[in-house]
This record gives structure tokens, C-alpha cells and sequence, in this order.
């Protein structure tokens, strides 16, 4: 009787309380079925929810529906602290926040790592958040006038 190993290269990844399979080019693949054809995904669920409310609050505050965080806390019903912290996603640069929204974003970038404060500087985020991978670069991104 001869054994034989196969190796396949696949990570888990838990997005937002689901279970991802990832094969090694990094594409979401869908367990179950015979060839494993690859799935598409709009990123994980919480960090784009929490975008998403985070960039609301902003034009809320901007339009004058709400003088303060306070304010519009009270009107949300959330937490103060949780939508100051919230609306520090609105700083993010572009190039993050679009491989949120696609799902291409790195282990390291979750929403208590982004909340928990990021550099105002584009250029410094990502290497903020994932500091092995991404050494900070100089004018990387550019501030928008």
C-alpha cells in the first residue's frame, strides 16, 4: 500500500463571522463543489457597513443636521466615543477604501485596527496597518485639495 500526500495552499479567512476559502492568488473560492470555481464578494460585511455609516455621519454633521457628535450619537442611538472613532474611517485613503469594498484588503486591516486610530498621512496608513508588508513610502498618495 503506497500513501500519497497532496499539499494544497489555501488559507481561512473569517470575514465578518464567516468562514473564507483563499486560494494562494488570494481569489475567494467556494468549498463544495467538485472544481472549487471561484466566488466573488463585495468585502467584509462589517468593514464596509461601518464605512458606509462612518462617510453618512460625516454629511450629516457637514449638511448641519447635527451640531455635534453628541448630537447626532443621541439621534443614532449609538455610542459618542464609537462614532468619533467611526468617523476617523473618512480619513482613509482611496486606494483603501476601494480594496475594502472589493475584499482585496490585508489580513491586518480590520475594523478595531482602523478604529483604533490610523495616520492622517495616505502614504503612512497602509504601512500603519500592516507594517511587514508595506514599509512607508514617501508621496505614495496624494492629498486632495
Amino acid at each position: 500500500m503506497t500513501t500519497v500526500t497532496i499539499v494544497v495552499p489555501l488559507k481561512i479567512r473569517q470575514w465578518g463571522g464567516r468562514k473564507a476559502i483563499i486560494a494562494p492568488d488570494g481569489t475567494p473560492l467556494s468549498p463544495g463543489t467538485a472544481q472549487c470555481v471561484a466566488i466573488h464578494t463585495h468585502g467584509d460585511p462589517t468593514l464596509v457597513k461601518a464605512l458606509a455609516r462612518a462617510h453618512r455621519w460625516r454629511r450629516m454633521l457637514e449638511a448641519g443636521e447635527h451640531g455635534t457628535a453628541r448630537e447626532l450619537a443621541n439621534a443614532e442611538r449609538v455610542n459618542e466615543t464609537y462614532i468619533c472613532r467611526a468617523l476617523r474611517l473618512t480619513l482613509l485613503a482611496p486606494d483603501m477604501v476601494e480594496a475594502i469594498l472589493d475584499g482585496r484588503q490585508p489580513e491586518g486591516m480590520t475594523l478595531p485596527a482602523l478604529m483604533a486610530g490610523v495616520a492622517v498621512e495616505w502614504g503612512e496608513q497602509l504601512a500603519q496597518v500592516h507594517p511587514a508588508k508595506n514599509p512607508p513610502t514617501e508621496g505614495r498618495c496624494r492629498a486632495v485639495r
